[in-house]
């Protein structure tokens, strides 16, 4: 199975998008292939962008083939172990503090992590620091 995170979703939908094509062909590889999922925090990220239809939504990621899945329990802890770290290092580099609610990467980071699926992200640099053990796909000159 590979997870998928938000913005792959996002990139497929936009043509106009530098990742458009790579997005869109990931899917495809993984529908046919080891199987495609987003986890339910991913659901929700694009529920919650402007103008969209909820049911829609949701009805066009199950019509391309992507499942949709609960957040495991044992991701849990996983999520709230990485993001005390990114907290700690963004206190000690910027001064800054950082919300105390964990940020959605870290849930869908953590839940590849769980259940030791590949990732298919353009974010490379949140993942490896903070996921260093799941196994990531990017785009071509994000390798």
């Amino acid at each position: 199975m590979k997870l998928f995170d938000t913005m792959l979703l996002v990139y497929a939908r936009a043509p106009g998008s530098p990742f458009h094509r790579w997005a869109k062909e990931q899917i495809a590889l993984a529908v046919v292939g080891e199987g495609a999922a987003i986890s339910a925090v991913t659901l929700a990220e694009l529920c919650a962008e402007t103008g969209v239809d909820s049911e829609s939504v949701i009805r066009r990621v199950h019509e391309i083939g992507v499942h949709v899945l609960d957040v495991p329990a044992t991701a849990a802890a996983g999520c709230g172990e990485a993001y005390r770290k990114y907290r700690k290092k963004r206190r000690r580099e910027s001064g800054k503090d950082s919300p105390k609610m964990p940020l959605l990467d870290f849930f869908i980071g953590a839940h590849a992590e769980a259940m030791d699926w590949e990732l298919v992200t353009n974010d490379a640099q949140r993942f490896r620091n903070y996921f260093p053990e799941v196994k990531l796909i990017l785009p071509p000159d994000e390798d």
